[in-house]
Parts: structure tokens; sequence; C-alpha cells
């Protein structure tokens, strides 16, 4: 099962060499929707890379209160968890399963050994740091730049891709904290999102009506 995910997620990224090394190497896991994988301080000691489901990323501010940086799918991997990882540092992030995934685990040692043994491993590496980096700026773009309703929208649509439904098991405490924001203003704004005819409030869930 392990060998069959990780080709789906894979084989069009790395050759067959590589995806051998992974096998043999990578340790599998799996996580819960809400479950923690990383979290903030961990010194970080392995790399994942996702082989179903989702992950979102997450910073959290001196109070303690939480922003969402982005999402991560399969195929992906989590370019601030690599920096930690090979800078030996801890990690300023917070992994959290989006919903039921599943993952690999690549050690640091291969991580460093793969860079100059496969140039796909290297491109892949390079890539995923500038994706991220997009991500992250399209984040610091909303906040600087639009309004709350705006963001919130933008929120909905990306989780309703990422879990691949437009109904949404979210409660708007959760929405709150994810946004860095308190629910009274999340609840406000979805009974105005759904007064413009964008989503539809149903019992414990929000139905995304423009995608």
């Amino acid at each position: 099962m392990f060998e069959k995910k990780l080709k789906k997620a894979y084989h069009y990224i790395f050759e067959e060499d590589l995806l051998q090394e992974i096998l043999k190497n990578g340790e599998l896991g799996q996580a819960k929707a809400g479950e923690k994988i990383i979290e903030i301080g961990d010194y970080v000691k392995s790399m994942p890379l996702l082989l179903e489901g989702a992950i979102k990323i997450l910073r959290q501010d001196k109070d303690g209160d939480e922003l969402l940086l982005y999402f991560l799918e399969h195929g992906d991997t989590c370019a601030m968890t690599l920096s930690c990882c090979l800078g030996q540092t801890r990690s300023e992030i917070r992994a959290v399963a989006e919903k039921d995934t599943l993952f690999v685990m690549v050690p640091i040692a291969k991580m460093e050994e793969w860079t100059s043994k496969y140039k796909s491993w290297r491109n892949f590496v390079f890539e995923s740091y500038h994706n991220r980096l997009s991500e992250m700026l399209d984040t610091i773009d909303s906040i600087a730049f639009m309004n709350l309703d705006q963001r919130l929208m933008k929120y909905l649509q990306d989780k309703a891709k990422i879990n691949g439904d437009d109904v949404l098991q979210v409660t708007h405490q959760e929405i709150a904290y994810d946004l860095h924001t308190s629910r009274v203003v999340i609840s406000r704004l979805l009974k105005k999102l759904e007064l413009e005819g964008k989503i539809k409030l149903q019992r414990n869930n929000i139905k995304v009506l423009h995608l």
C-alpha cells in the first residue's frame, strides 16, 4: 500500500531509484483531522511528503493567537519544515491535519544526500521553497490589502478546494482562530456573505456557493 500511494503522489516528480530510496528510508505516518503533526518549538529531524489528505500550516504570535499561512496537499512538502531540518533549529510553525492525512517522513541525512545525488529531488526542494514563499506572500497581501470579509471568502474557497467539498464542517470559532480574529466578527461576516448569496449557513456546516 505504501509503495502504491507514494508512486501515485510522486511518480511524475521523482525517478524510480529515488522512489525506492524513499520507500527504504522513509517512515510512514498518519494523522486524523485536527491532529498536530509538528508543534512550535519542536526540533524537526525529518520532513513530511504528503501522500493523501491535507495539512494546514499555522504561525503563532506572542499572545498565542494563530494565523493560517498555507495549506499542503498530496505531492507537497513544507519548505519551513525543510529549513528547520537543514538548519537544525526549532520549528516556528504548527502543522495540523486538515483532514485524515497520510505522509512519509524523510530523515535529514537523506535529504542532504539526495540534494546532490538526484536532480529531481533538488528541483523539488527549490520549487517547494518557491511555492510556499508565493503562498505566504499571498497571505501577507490578503492581510494588508483585503477587507476581512474578502479574506474570509478566500479562506472558505481555499478550504473547500483543499477538502474537495463545497460543504465545510467547520465552526465559527475555528475560522476565527485561523484568521486571527474573534468569533463574533466571523459570525457577523458569515451572515453578510450569506445575504450576498456567496455562502449558505446550515446547521453545523457552511456551504460555499461561489467557487
